[in-house]
């Protein structure tokens, strides 16, 4: 069963992933492919949605009010794009939760929060090699990094030009 990871360890995860031909559940908390967010949006259901890496994500902003969750996949751990959904979503006013759906490493956790993300669902082979202790300990190992994140943390340049007392 995957895992589900925040930044306090592994989490109870409320949420049913439903396939592109599941019928709706009548109750619960369901996230739904971007096709069906329409027919869902006209339920009692807490929604959420899963997105591919690879579609833009103001296709999801219309939805933001009635989203209460946002899935975005990462096929593997080596491809990013990932990353730049979840930070545009961001940058586009979602406020929800953003879970990252797939197999990250805890290496890159830290890079996840600072995109918005808040948790991770992990496939089982990636939770056994990685216990939550792996992911709890992530956060503020990595102190600077080339971008700006999120946490309003600077940059390796902020850091270059900030003023040395001596």
């Amino acid at each position: 069963m995957p895992q589900l990871i925040d930044h306090l360890g592994a989490a109870r995860d409320i949420w049913t992933r439903l396939a592109e031909d599941a019928p709706l559940p009548g109750t619960g908390s369901a996230i739904v492919p971007l096709d069906r967010i329409e027919e869902a949006s006209a339920t009692g259901l807490e929604l959420g949605v899963h997105l591919p890496n690879d579609v833009e994500p103001e296709a999801a902003a219309p939805w933001f009010e009635r989203l209460s969750l946002i899935s975005v996949d990462f096929p593997s751990f080596a491809d990013g794009r990932g990353f730049s959904v979840g930070q545009r979503l961001r940058a586009l006013g979602f406020e929800g939760r953003l879970r990252a759906s797939g197999p990250v490493i805890s290496d890159q956790f830290d890079y996840l929060l600072a995109c918005g993300f808040d948790e991770v669902l992990l496939p089982d082979d990636v939770a056994e090699r990685q216990p939550p202790e792996h992911w709890t300990a992530a956060p503020g190992r990595i102190t600077l990094g080339y971008q700006r994140g999120r946490t309003g943390r600077g940059s390796i340049l902020d850091a270059r030009r900030m003023p040395h007392s001596g």
